[in-house]
């Protein structure tokens, strides 16, 4: 009778062997392929980074006499070079981390926001929503945005098997909501505040909530607008001269502006005078490197330009909109939606503002206008679209599992 004899343990010598291929492992996961909607995402706020830069450089290079034309490049380049590595290192954040950031970070941002009524706050244009702290200005609405994206996701997937109840969908989504929109509106900020309320209904419609009760809220926000606009003298003026058909009669007050954004994007015909050739940023445009970049883009680079401007714009939102349809994540379609109305329709209302088809509202270009905190904010939401695109499904691998589904094996290639 023969007995086999027990297998031989491991050699500790072994050992480092087992930990090798654990760590080849890890560094397979962390350099494995990632999927398209993070490149298309990535690649349009790195492009619109890169042109913005290049066009507040055109823009701001006849600002004081152009004796420093790099001063509010470099200003602008500092906190894109913060913002970009933060961008890829927040997409690597998991989901549990943005759950748990969700109540803090609201808390925070309405606290800062909450600085501009101390005597940190600056008033500017009959505004008061900027700070400066250490000779840095800053504007803490601009992260009240990401803020309210990230809670709204939070409170509405924990409150998923409740939302057909309209009370639980109201609170707190509502007095909260109209909180945070209340420190916006006591600075006189109306553009940032309609930024506000589009990212609270585009999180309310992206959780799934019944057509009758989003339709509420809707009506509510569109009244509260309406009322804010009719109470206020200045942005009733402004609302009456972008319906006036005779803008040139008012051409020395409120239609200065817009008229010569228009001229500017007129001017840039299809190919544009020139990159550094604009005439309207010589003290001719205000806010030729803020609200009305755009209008530089149109004159420098022409029809050419805007074009590809708006391109980029259609392909983040495309890898935006594919995160919230492929996921199952009912926190990533609504945070992804919040954050994606946010961007995309900022941009289009700033580009309407300069072609005039909206009044002048205030709301900077994503990635694109001059303004280090509205820079350094889009990058940090980006980073959270990463982040959730981190999280959707292979492609591959699901296009294997469906037809093992249907039959049970893998069917033969054809050669």
């Amino acid at each position: 009778m023969t007995t086999t004899a027990p297998p031989p343990r491991q050699a500790p010598e072994d050992q480092p062997e087992r930990g090798g291929l654990i760590a080849r492992v890890s560094l397979g996961r962390a350099f494995r392929p990632v999927s398209t909607e993070f490149l298309l995402i990535a690649s349009a706020a790195l492009l619109l980074t890169g042109f913005g830069l290049v066009m507040v450089l055109s823009a701001t290079s006849a600002l004081d006499g152009a004796q420093n034309p790099l001063e509010h490049v470099l200003k602008q380049g500092v906190f894109a070079l913060i913002g970009i590595p933060l961008m890829f290192v927040l997409s690597r954040a998991p989901l549990k981390f943005w759950k748990r950031m969700a109540w803090p970070a609201l808390i925070l941002a309405v606290m800062f926001q909450l600085l501009v009524f101390t005597p940190l706050g600056v008033s500017a244009n009959g505004n008061r929503n900027w700070i400066v702290i250490a000779g840095i200005q800053a504007q803490p609405a601009e992260f009240l945005k990401l803020a309210l994206a990230l809670w709204m996701g939070y409170v509405l997937f924990r409150k998923q098997t409740l939302l057909s109840n309209w009370r639980h969908v109201f609170i707190p989504i509502v007095p909260v909501g109209a909180l945070v929109i209340a420190t916006v509106m006591g600075g006189k900020d109306l553009g940032t505040a309609m930024i506000l309320v589009l990212v609270l209904l585009g999180a309310l419609f992206f959780s799934g909530v019944k057509l009758r009760i989003f339709v509420l809220p809707a009506i509510g926000a569109l009244g509260a607008v309406a009322l804010l606009a009719v109470t206020s003298p200045d942005r009733m003026r402004r609302i009456m001269s972008f319906l006036d058909q005779d803008c040139l009669a008012n051409y020395l007050g409120d239609c200065y502006q817009p008229l010569h954004g228009i001229w500017g994007l007129a001017s840039g015909g299809i190919l544009g005078v020139g990159l550094g050739n604009s005439a309207e940023k010589y003290d001719w445009l205000p806010a030729a490197a803020n609200d009305y970049i755009f209008a530089i883009v149109g004159e420098e680079l022409g029809l050419i330009g805007c074009v590809v401007v708006l391109g980029l714009f259609a392909m983040f939102a495309v890898g935006a909109f594919h995160i919230i349809r492929r996921t199952d994540d009912p926190f990533v379609r609504i945070v992804a939606g919040g954050i994606t109305i946010w961007i995309v329709g900022q941009a289009m209302i700033n580009i309407g503002v300069v072609l005039r088809v909206f009044p002048v509202l205030g709301v900077p270009l994503p990635f694109m206008s001059q303004g280090g905190t509205s820079l350094l904010s889009v990058l940090i939401a980006c980073g959270v679209l990463l982040s959730c695109a981190r999280t959707l499904p292979d492609r591959r691998a699901v296009a294997d599992e469906a037809p093992r589904s249907t039959s049970g094996r893998r069917p033969a290639r054809r050669s």
